[in-house]
């Protein structure tokens, strides 16, 4: 199991691979990328399927499939290789950083956890004091820990 200061290292070296990836490249063309690529050649699928040693109908079925989600990164690896192209494959943040999701989560866990302490205080009568302080102070915390995303 990694330890906490590894796990910091391995996102923020992710985080600045995955900064520069360009955020259009991840949205696929509506016939999908191989059919683009190949289209934009002006290779047939004659030729594709010569070029990876596959019959005709099965380059349709590989457009199909990656049109639809349906692919297998190995058969979009050849097919890339057939069109004289290197496949890039990643997964990139939606919002932010590796380490702006591990924040949002740690502080999303925090506001929960005071919560349900505020909630049982309330319920014995008992007052509560939690300052921003407390708060950014536990999500910290809560950042390092294995069940963060439970």
């Amino acid at each position: 199991m990694a330890s906490d200061a590894s796990r910091v290292l391995a996102r923020r070296r992710l985080d600045e691979r995955l900064a520069n990836v360009p955020e259009t490249v991840g949205t696929r063309p509506p016939a999908g990328w191989v059919r683009a690529i190949r289209d934009a050649l002006g290779m047939s699928a004659t030729d594709m399927a010569r070029r990876m040693g596959v019959t005709r109908p099965r380059i349709a079925s590989i457009e199909r499939a990656e049109a639809a989600g349906e692919i297998k990164v190995s058969t979009l690896e050849r097919a890339a290789a057939a069109l004289g192209c290197r496949l890039v494959y990643a997964i990139v943040p939606m919002d932010g950083s590796l380490d702006d999701a591990v924040q949002r989560q740690a502080r999303t866990k925090a506001l929960e956890r005071r919560d349900r302490a505020a909630h049982a205080m309330r319920l014995e009568d008992q007052a509560t004091v939690a300052d921003a302080r407390d708060l950014e102070e536990l999500a910290r915390e809560l950042a390092t820990r294995r069940d963060l995303w439970k």
